[in-house]
């Protein structure tokens, strides 16, 4: 029971550095694209590379409470974060163009859904490899 609480618990801490890592890269990613006209795909970076240095150090201390000090733990957020982000916003434009393309709804109201919709992808595929490849911990044989 304790190794269920513990997750439970994990998940919990997770969920609340998500929401505020959302807010906080949500609202640089429409800053961007509809203040500052960046498109698509840099706007969305944007969102990750300022909401991914708060969320390494929110997931590492609050949510995975992880002491190590490891370059390699860095290396692997990153390849993490890159490999998601590349993952989640490949996958969702096209979708959601697909899905909606009959609607007749302008591109950039496309690319605002798409992002949106990657951003849902991201959470779950950042998860799980923050869980199991960023800060996994060792099997103690």
């Amino acid at each position: 029971m304790d190794k269920a609480r513990k997750l439970l618990s994990e998940q919990g801490r997770f969920v609340i550095v998500g929401i505020m890592n959302t807010l906080i890269g949500t609202a640089v990613m429409f800053m961007c694209y509809d203040l500052f006209h960046l498109g698509y795909w840099l706007s969305s970076a944007m969102n990750y590379i300022v909401g991914s240095i708060f969320s390494y150090f929110a997931n590492k201390y609050f949510t995975f409470q992880s002491k190590k000090k490891s370059g390699a733990e860095v290396v692997r957020f990153v390849i993490n974060i890159l490999i998601c982000y590349l993952i989640a916003y490949s996958v969702a434009k096209p979708l959601v163009s697909v899905g909606l393309k009959e609607i007749g709804l302008p591109v950039s109201v496309l690319e605002q859904i798409s992002m949106l919709f990657g951003m849902c992808i991201f959470v779950v595929l950042n998860y799980l490899g923050q869980k199991f490849f960023v800060f996994r911990e060792k099997r103690k044989d």
